[in-house]
């Protein structure tokens, strides 16, 4: 079930990213962020409402916000390079860094990953970087770079901090981290000044994009009810294929040898860690 679970939420992740990188070369990134946060922070809620779950702790809220906080910041820098970068790098250079963090974090928390998930792990760190490789965006690959890796590095704290915030903590987790999200996303808008209007016509990509975040968030924090948090990050960061898949046919960028490559070893990655 873990493993199902990780992988829907790479897939939502994925589709997420899309979205939000095509509504951020249309509308501008801190604007579909804004927007985008609001959409998840109130299907979270809506959620949260109607699963009946258990009543609020200050473990599960506190651990929530830090996730969100990361998130936010995260967000903010990926829809930031994915506006001025181009997805199939940006998108896999962010998974570097979310799957580097969360898997040094579970080792040195204890876990003790079987001989195959480690093969997995160590396998999908190479393909991560293969699917970044883009030989046809070479001028391009400076200006998303840095946004990716700090994007990661914060999604990276994200899934670490979701995964500590419990199992009998419902939805709580997943709620208090849309709307810390959220915050950090009004409070950039507001120190940049800039206008939050945004025609009618062009809502609905954020809104898809905050939406598959939500679901994102809560597949991956019931994924690390069955896995452990480094295998369960691993899953969740495999994101990227999804988002260069989407790419590839409705946008038409182009694949190189290594991203077919790099493609390939997230496959096997997956059945390592599957058949652990």
């Amino acid at each position: 079930m873990g493993i199902v679970l990780g992988l829907a939420a790479a897939l939502l992740y994925g589709g997420s990213d899309f979205a939000g990188g095509v509504a951020s070369r249309r509308s501008g990134w801190l604007l579909v962020t804004v927007i985008g946060s609001a959409a998840a922070t109130a299907v979270a809620v809506i959620a949260l409402l109607v699963s009946h779950g258990p009543g609020p702790s200050v473990h599960a809220v506190a651990w929530g916000l830090v996730s969100g906080l990361a998130g936010g910041a995260g967000t903010l820098a990926l829809y930031r390079g994915l506006a001025r970068g181009q997805m199939s790098v940006v998108g896999p250079v962010s998974a570097v860094g979310a799957v580097v963090v969360p898997v040094v974090a579970g080792v040195m928390l204890g876990e003790r990953p079987g001989l195959l998930a480690v093969a997995g792990v160590l396998v999908s760190l190479p393909a991560i970087v293969l699917v970044a490789a883009s030989g046809s965006v070479r001028g391009k690959l400076g200006s998303g770079l840095f946004d990716g890796l700090a994007a990661g590095v914060c999604f990276g704290i994200l899934f670490i901090g979701l995964a500590q915030a419990g199992r009998n903590a419902g939805l709580w987790p997943v709620a208090s981290e849309q709307a810390s999200t959220l915050l950090v996303a009004l409070a950039a808008a507001a120190k940049s000044r800039q206008s939050l209007h945004i025609p009618v016509r062009a809502i609905g990509l954020p809104v898809f994009a905050g939406a598959s975040s939500t679901a994102a968030a809560a597949a991956y924090f019931y994924a690390t009810h069955f896995s452990m948090l480094a295998v369960a990050a691993v899953l969740v960061s495999l994101y990227p294929g999804f988002t260069v898949l989407l790419a590839r046919v409705l946008l038409h960028e182009r694949f190189s040898l290594a991203q077919r490559a790099g493609l390939g070893l997230c496959a096997l990655a997956i059945a390592a860690i599957a058949l652990n």
